[in-house]
C-alpha cells in the first residue's frame, strides 16, 4: 500500500485534502490525522471492517477499545444509550477538548470498535483539522494513537510516517500536537464515575464540576479486559530499556545516582540517554540528554515526553535513565506514561 502524505498549508487548499481524507474513511480506509493530544489513526467508527483494519495496522490487541471521535456534542446521543447529567456537565465544560467519556453503546456501534465491550468511549477533539475531517468522514471516526502498538504515541506527522508508512491510506500533517499526551478518560457507566486514564484534564478539574468522580483503584491495571485504552498491554515504550530514578530528599540524590549509572553503562560501551528537567541538564556529561522542560512547567514536561522518547529511538541509544517528576496536575499523567514506558521496556522502580 502506498501511503499518501499531505502537509497541510493552512490555506484554502486544505479543504480539498480534508475532503479526500473524509472520502477515504467513508470508503473504509484509514487516515492518520492531528488532534490536540496526539495524532490519531482514523477509520469509520460504525464500520466493523475499518475497525479491524486499525487493529491490524497498529498490531493492536482486538480487545483494546478504540475511541470514537465526534465533531459536535449532539452526535453523542446517536451512539450512547444513556447520557447522565454528570456527563452533560463535563461536556459543557471540557468539550471540545482532551476528555474522553465512556457510555453504554447503541447497537449501531460495532463490537470491533469497542473491543467487544457493551460500552463506547467518545471524545470531541479541540483541533480544527480534526473537527473538519470528522465531519467530512460522516461524523463518527474511531481513532487510537497512530503508532505501532506499544511504541511512544506520535505527536507529529513524521512520527506517524515512521510507523505507518505502507500500512494506511493517508496521513494529514498539521504540525505538532499542542498537548502531547493522550486524553483523560472518565467511565460514566460507573457509580460514581471513575477516572481510568489521566491526561491534561486532571482529576481535580473534573471533580470541580462533578465532585463524586474518583480515581479508579487500578489505573495501571494489567489484568482482565481493558475498560479503556492505556489500561493494559505494553504502552509508550521506547526501543531501549527505560529506568525511572526516584528523587529522595534532595536534587543531588537523583542526579548523583543517574550520573553513576550513566558512567557504569558508558564504561561497558553503551550509548546512554537521560530524560531530565532544564535545571539538571548540565549534570550528565557524555550522555544524550533530552530536556523535557523546567521542573516547574508541568505542561512542557508532558508535551515533550513522547517527542523525546522517539528521538532516543532515532539515535539508537542502548539504555535510558529518567528522573521522576512531581505528580501534581498534568504531572500525574506524565508519570503515568513514564511508569508504563518503564514497565514495558525494563521495569519501573528498579535500577539495572
Amino acid at each position: 500500500m502506498n501511503t499518501k502524505y499531505i502537509l497541510l498549508a493552512n490555506d484554502n487548499t486544505d479543504q480539498e485534502a480534508i475532503e479526500e481524507a473524509g472520502s477515504v474513511i467513508r470508503s473504509g480506509g484509514l487516515v492518520a490525522f492531528p488532534t490536540e493530544t496526539v495524532y490519531g489513526l482514523g477509520g469509520d467508527a460504525l464500520n466493523h471492517h475499518a475497525a479491524r483494519k486499525i487493529y491490524a495496522a497498529k498490531g493492536r490487541p482486538s480487545d483494546n477499545p478504540l475511541i470514537v471521535h465526534i465533531a459536535d456534542t449532539d452526535s453523542l446521543q446517536d451512539i450512547a444509550q444513556e447520557i447522565p447529567e454528570a456527563a452533560r456537565v463535563l461536556a459543557e465544560k471540557y468539550w471540545p477538548g482532551p476528555l474522553t467519556m465512556i457510555f453504554h453503546k447503541k447497537a449501531c456501534v460495532p463490537d470491533e470498535t469497542t473491543g467487544g465491550r457493551d460500552t463506547v468511549a467518545v471524545r470531541f477533539p479541540d483541533q480544527h483539522t480534526a473537527q473538519r475531517l470528522i465531519k467530512s468522514a460522516g461524523g463518527f471516526v474511531c481513532a487510537p494513537s497512530a503508532n505501532l502498538s506499544g511504541k511512544p504515541s506520535p505527536t507529529t506527522g513524521r512520527d506517524v510516517l515512521e510507523d505507518m508508512d505502507g500500512r494506511i491510506d493517508m496521513i494529514l500533517d498539521d504540525g505538532a500536537s499542542v498537548i502531547g499526551l493522550e486524553s483523560t478518560i472518565i467511565d460514566m457507566t460507573s457509580d460514581p464515575p471513575e477516572l481510568l486514564r489521566p491526561g491534561a484534564i486532571t482529576l481535580q478539574m473534573v471533580q470541580s464540576c462533578v465532585p463524586g468522580v474518583r480515581l479508579h483503584r487500578a489505573v495501571d491495571d494489567q489484568d482482565g479486559a481493558p475498560r479503556a485504552p492505556g489500561m493494559k498491554y505494553r504502552h509508550y515504550a521506547p526501543q531501549a530499556p527505560l529506568y525511572l530514578i526516584g528523587r529522595d530528599d534532595a536534587r543531588e540524590d537523583v542526579t548523583g545516582r543517574i550520573r553513576t549509572l550513566c558512567e557504569q553503562a558508558m564504561r561497558t560501551g553503551k550509548k546512554v540517554g537521560v530524560l531530565t528537567c532544564s535545571e539538571n541538564a548540565g549534570c550528565y556529561q557524555g550522555a544524550s540528554v533530552k530536556i523535557l522542560g523546567s521542573e516547574d512547567d508541568e505542561e512542557a514536561l508532558a508535551h515533550n515526553l513522547f517527542k523525546s522518547l522517539r528521538e532516543f529511538d532515532r539515535e539508537g541509544v542502548d539504555i535510558i535513565f529518567s528522573e521522576t517528576f512531581d505528580e501534581s496536575g498534568i504531572g500525574f499523567a506524565l508519570m503515568n506514561r513514564l511508569k508504563k514506558a518503564a514497565a514495558g521496556s525494563a521495569g519501573k522502580d528498579k535500577e539495572p
